[in-house]
C-alpha cells in the first residue's frame, strides 16, 4: 500500500479518469478511488478538498490531453494549412471516441464548480487558434476555431449519443463536413 504522502494529484486524477471511463461519473466515489489506489479515502483530501475539486481537475486534465492529441496530429500532418486543420479535426474526433465519458463530463457540465479556470482553457486554445490562422488570417482565426470546434464537437456528440440513425459511412460524412468547412474559409 502506498504511503499517503507519496500519493500525488496527477496519479489520483489519472485513476479517477480511468474509473469514470469504465464505470461512469455517477459511480465515482472517493472511497472507490482510494481502494483502487491502495490508500484510505482521507488521503485523497490532502490533494482535493471535495469530489467537485477532483472532477474539476479531471476536466482540466482531459482538456489538456485533448489539446495535446490535436497538436501531436498537427505536428505529424503534411506542411499544408488545410491538411493541418483536417488533422486537428480528426484527432479531436478520435479523442472523443477514446475518452467518451470524461469528454462528456468536461463539456457537459453546467455546474460552475466543475469547470476548469477559463484562463487555463484559453491558454490551451491559443495553439489551435494559431493553426486556424494559417487558413483564415489572424483576424478571423478565433471565429474559425470556434466554428471548427462546434462542428467537430457537435458531430462527435451526436455520434456518441447514437443520433445518426440513417446509415451511411460516418467517417466519410465527417471528412466531407470538415472539408466543406475548410473550403468555406478559403
Amino acid at each position: 500500500m502506498p504511503y499517503p504522502a507519496q500519493m500525488d494529484a496527477t496519479r489520483i486524477v489519472t485513476y479517477a479518469r480511468e474509473l469514470i471511463e469504465t464505470e461512469g461519473v455517477d459511480n465515482l466515489s472517493l472511497n472507490k478511488l482510494a481502494t483502487l489506489l491502495g490508500v484510505k479515502a482521507p488521503s485523497l483530501y490532502r490533494h482535493f478538498a471535495s469530489k467537485n475539486d477532483l472532477l474539476r481537475a479531471v476536466n482540466l486534465h482531459t482538456g489538456g490531453q485533448l489539446v495535446a492529441a490535436i497538436l501531436e496530429a498537427v505536428k505529424d500532418a503534411p506542411d499544408d494549412s488545410q491538411a493541418r486543420v483536417r488533422a486537428m479535426a480528426h484527432a479531436y474526433r478520435a479523442f472523443v471516441h477514446a475518452h467518451p465519458l470524461t469528454y462528456a463530463l468536461m463539456f457537459g457540465s453546467l455546474s460552475p464548480e466543475l469547470r476548469p479556470d477559463p484562463a487555463l482553457l484559453e491558454g490551451m486554445a491559443i495553439p489551435l487558434q494559431t493553426v486556424m490562422a494559417t487558413i483564415t488570417g489572424e483576424a478571423d482565426s478565433l471565429a474559425a476555431l470556434r466554428g471548427a470546434m462546434a462542428l467537430v464537437h457537435g458531430f462527435a456528440m451526436l455520434e456518441l449519443n447514437g443520433q445518426f440513425q440513417r446509415g451511411g459511412d460516418l467517417n466519410a460524412a465527417f471528412t466531407r463536413a470538415v472539408d466543406a468547412y475548410i473550403a468555406g474559409w478559403g
